[in-house]
Order: structure tokens, then sequence, then C-alpha cells
């Protein structure tokens, strides 16, 4: 079987598991579950494959340590490797298999409630005191195993916890193969696929995979290798990852996100794709109220972003003396937090890095305040690369048409902006607008076109209908109003209106209506009725 086919086949076996298992449970709850536990479990085998590697030489395996005569000393040796190598430690008696195989056991022994409870607290304590404390802390809070909605008795709450655990368990996750990430990919799609019904709140956590994919080839535009990467509203931290797939080679993660399930939801993310927990820094606070002391002197290679939309914020006139925003001179609207994100990451950018974020389209056009701070990304600092406009309904949540702004410290091409409207470039699925792979490729195709060109010939990008390359003086003559249609022309003309034609089709219906008026009239007169004419 192929790796495709294998991780085609664990996505649909995980997804029915989800669907098989939760019931009534509204699959915003469910998520949290299923998620923790096959994260529980990836620990587990993570665990145990790392403990028989140390074991080998005295030819011990990590399922009888327990029972060893020198156990105490063989597990505080596994423990101090593990806390190094993995960032955590389980015992043998506290791996998932473990804990399934008892819970199908039979009889009182049966009941795993109280012991899943002390394991998955266990983890996170093993950690204390650690480099990987913080990256670990408080990673199951959100699995309640005393929730009513698991169940209205301990032991039917019982139940259903030994039926998830029981289903994952009979599932391989692969992770003896060192060169593939199914498992990782597989549950970045529970991540979205829970997203998709969960109505507004899906944005919260989760940025379309398409969507991910554009941003991330935007800021790996000729680079084969990032120092880091930064996302100030990293949600389930879909669009970091993204980053690493395209750029291959990636030092460091950072990112920001102020709910702290969702937080949660990232670290296990980063997790689960293999990175290590010294390689990303993952902070719980409001970007734009307590940004990250560990990352606010940080600058970043590549930003991206999908800040919440049009959100509420203080705009406190405290904010005026923060380096974020102090050069602009005014800051964003309170109804309207969405310049205050930009103007954030510009702050984080470094200077040969890019940045590209999703903003409602309200962000090209919308004046006071706005427009201000548009002008002096513009006029004062020249960072604007490009303007991309995307199309309606992509996003889960909201129907609302959205933007991608490209920006740059070191423009390649400093004299001009390219806009690209790719608007009505995508397939309806169901009820959602899908940007499929050939709508992708043409968006970046075009940006990397206008990237590449020599100085002068930037036009080569500047596609009929679709997209243009405006020099800053046509930006300038629009008051740096930047809504698409004022520089990418989509009008199609009419066909001419053959009037002769046009005469000749009256006259031939108006023969068809007379003769239908007189059939009507012969039948009503049969009839012995009056005429309706």
């Amino acid at each position: 079987m192929s790796e495709d086919q294998k991780q085609a086949l664990l996505k649909q076996t995980l997804w029915n598991i989800a669907n098989d298992l939760r019931g009534n449970m509204d699959a915003d709850d469910f998520r949290d579950y299923i998620l923790g536990f096959i994260f529980y479990k990836y620990l587990s085998r993570k665990m145990k494959l790392y403990a028989n590697e140390i074991l080998e030489p005295d030819g011990l395996s990590y399922d009888t340590v327990e029972s060893h005569e020198q156990a105490e000393d063989l597990l505080e040796a596994i423990r101090y490797e593990a806390l190094d190598k993995l960032g955590y430690f389980l015992k043998p008696s506290e791996l998932f298999s473990e804990l399934a195989k008892r819970g199908n056991s039979g009889g009182k022994n049966n009941f795993i409630l109280g012991d899943l409870a002390n394991v998955l607290t266990s983890i996170e304590q093993s950690t204390m005191g650690s480099e990987s404390e913080d990256d670990f802390g408080n990673l199951f809070e959100d699995l309640d195993l005393t929730s009513s909605k698991l169940g209205k008795t301990e032991d039917a709450k019982n139940e259903l916890i030994v039926k998830v655990l029981t289903h994952l368990e009979g599932i391989d996750f692969d992770l003896e193969n060192s060169d593939s990430d199914i498992l990782g990919d597989a549950y970045e799609y529970l991540i979205g696929q829970f997203a998709s019904g969960a109505g507004k709140k899906a944005g919260e956590f989760y940025t379309p995979q398409q969507v991910s994919k554009i941003l991330a080839q935007l800021v790996t535009t000729n680079k084969t290798k990032l120092k880091s990467v930064y996302d100030p509203t990293c949600g389930s931290g879909s669009l970091l990852l993204r980053v690493a797939k395209e750029v291959g080679d990636v030092g460091e993660f950072f990112g920001q996100e102020s709910n702290p399930t969702t937080y949660n939801l990232c670290r296990m993310n980063m997790i689960m794709h293999d990175v290590h927990y010294k390689r990303f820094d993952i902070y719980n606070e409001d970007t734009l109220v307590n940004p990250s002391p560990n990352h606010i002197d940080k600058r970043f290679e590549a930003i991206v972003a999908n800040p919440p939309f049009s959100a509420n914020w203080s705009a406190s006139p405290l904010f005026m003396s923060d380096d974020r925003f102090s050069a602009y001179g005014k800051l964003a609207p309170k109804s309207k937090a969405d310049f205050a994100f930009v103007q954030h990451m510009v702050h984080q950018l470094d200077n040969n890095g890019t940045m590209a974020c999703v903003l409602p389209h309200g962000v090209l056009f919308r004046g006071s305040a706005e427009g201000h701070i548009r002008k002096f990304l513009i006029e004062d600092k020249n960072y604007l690369d490009a303007v991309i406009g995307l199309p309606a309904n992509i996003f889960y949540g909201t129907s609302i048409p959205t933007c991608i702004l490209v920006l740059k410290k070191k423009r390649e091409q400093p004299e001009s902006i390219l806009f690209i409207d790719a608007s009505q470039h995508y397939e309806k699925v169901k009820t959602q607008n899908v940007l499929q792979d050939q709508h992708i490729d043409k968006i970046v195709e075009t940006y990397r076109a206008y990237c590449h060109s020599e100085r002068g010939e930037e036009s080569q990008a500047t596609i009929d209908k679709y997209s243009y390359v405006a020099i800053l003086d046509e930006v300038k003559e629009n008051d740096y109003n930047l809504n698409i249609p004022r520089y990418v022309d989509t009008f199609e003309e009419e066909e001419p209106i053959d009037l002769t034609t046009v005469a000749k089709d009256l006259k031939a219906l108006e023969a068809d209506i007379a003769k239908t008026d007189a059939t009507i009239a012969d039948f009503c007169k049969q009839l012995n009725i009056e005429t309706p004419f």
C-alpha cells in the first residue's frame, strides 16, 4: 500500500471513529476528546519506541522493565534520557496500550477513568523543572473525564472512553517509519473536518489548507530554508506547519494564540508533526495586548497569519507609546483591529523576510485611521508588495470575500505593487467555494513572475482580466485606495446587438401571438364562454 493510500485510509478510519462514537455530543466538544486521545497514543508509542532503543543493548524491552529487579534504576535512567529527547516521560504501565487492554479486560478491573486521568496528569508533571515544561504544561486540561457530556453515570462515561481507546488501539500509526508523517497529516485532517462543522468558531483555530498553501508558498518564494517562521494568531498551528512543508527546512517555529483550548491544540499539532519541543515556542495570550516577552524582540524571516476578521480591541492611547504602533501616528479603530495585527507583524518582520496575511476586503479601501496607516505603509515605508483578492465563501463560518497582503521590508520591485484578482477562480463544492490546485498555482506563479522580473519589466506579471502591476504613482493618484477593481479590469464587453435581427424576431413573435390568440378564441366559441382578451 502506498503512502497516499495509507494516509487516506487512516484519515477515513479516524473520521469514522469520531462520527460513530460521539453520539449526541457536539462535534466541537468531542474534538477535544478524540484529538487528545490520539495525541496520548502518539506520545505512548514514541515513548515505547525510544525506551526500547535505549534498552536494546541490554536485551531488554520496555514492557518488562517494571518487573525487573533493577526497575527503579532503569526507569530513572530512561526518564532522564526521555525528558531531553522527547520532552516527557511515561512508565510502561501508563502507556495507551496498557489502559486500552485493561478497559477491555472485563469485570471491575475495566474501570479506567481514574487511572486515565492520573496518567494524563502524570505526563504533564513529568516535565516539571525540565526545559519542556512550558511546552507540555496543561496540554490535557480540555479532556474533562468527569464531564456529563461523556455519559450520565460513571459506568457510561467509562464505556465510551474504553470504546474510543479500543478503536484507536486497533490502528497502526506507523511511527517506526521516520520518513512518514502520515499520522500528523491525518491529525490535521481531523482538525479541518471538525472545523468545517463548527460554524463561526472554526475560524478561531483553523485556516483552510487551500489558503494555508498560498500563504506558505508566497513567503517561501526564493527560499530553500528558513531560520524562523512566526504566526501571531496561530490557532491550531496549521499555517506554521504548512510553511515547513513548502520549504522543507525551518529552524524554529514561533506562534501566539489567545484561546487556551486552541493553544493546546497547536502544541499537540506541532508534536504530532514531529517538531521537537526545543524548536517551537507557542505562547498563550492576546497578541495585541500581551505579546510574548520571548517573541517581541525577535525578528522573523517568514510571517503568516489569518487574524480574526475585524475584531474588537481596546485601541487605548497607551499603545501610541508602543514601538509596534508609535511610528504610524494613528491606531486601528476599536471595532476593526485588522491593521493593528498588520502593524504588529511588520514590527516582527526581519529585513530579509516576507509576511503574508489574510484580511477582509475593507482594509483595502476604508478611510480615516486605516487609510492613514495604509498610506504610511506604502508612501513612507514602501513595504507593500502585493494585493491578492480571494473568492468569497472559502472560510468556515463567514462568506465574506477576503484578500491577502504581502509585505517585505526589502522588495525586489520597489517602484510598483502587484494586484491579483482571483475572486472568480474557484470551484463550488456543496455550499463552499474551494480553490483547486490550478487556482492556487496561478496565484503563486503570477506573484513569483513579478518577483523574478528584471527591474522595469514587472509588467510581465500582468495578465488580462487577472493581474496588474501598478506603479506607485498610480496608487498615489488613487489616494492609496487599494480596491482591486481600480487596478485589474475584469470588465467583459458584451457582444453587439443586431437590431435588424431583433426586429425580425419581434415580428415573428407577434405573428405567433396572433395565431395563438385565434386558436384560443375558437376554443372559447366552441365552449360558449367569453374570450379572455
